[in-house]
């Protein structure tokens, strides 16, 4: 069974920096794309910043030049290091990943959540 366990998240003030990290763990044949969405209270759950399996990120707009995104593939980690934070950063993170397993055939894989991490920023 695929588990994704964020760690990282706490409360920091407005112009500081904080690192989440996501492992992967269980039945992983292939690790593709991991990312890193959020979700506010009252909000939808929206992606953050995204990492292909060949290094090729995505971020949203709103995190541009702020946040980066990592992954290390042989600890099946990644990470998000969210710098210069505002307190419209505060959510829930959450890890995704895209995964191929035993039981999936080759080249298609799954979607698996984290159960999240609280990230607080104060003004």
């Amino acid at each position: 069974q695929v588990q994704l366990v964020e760690s990282g998240g706490g409360l920091v003030q407005a112009g500081g920096s904080l690192r989440v990290s996501c492992a992967a763990s269980g039945g992983i044949r292939v690790l593709n794309n991991m990312g890193w969405y959020r979700q506010a209270p009252g909000n939808q759950r929206e992606l953050v910043a995204q990492i292909s399996s060949t290094m090729r990120t995505e971020y949203a707009d709103s995190v541009k030049g702020r946040f980066t995104i990592s992954r290390d593939n042989t600890k099946k980690m990644v990470y998000l290091q969210m710098n210069n934070m505002k307190p419209e950063d505060t959510a829930t993170y959450f890890c995704h990943a895209i995964v191929e397993t035993p039981a999936t055939p080759r080249g298609f894989g799954m979607p698996f959540w984290g159960k999240g991490t609280l990230v607080t920023v104060s003004s």
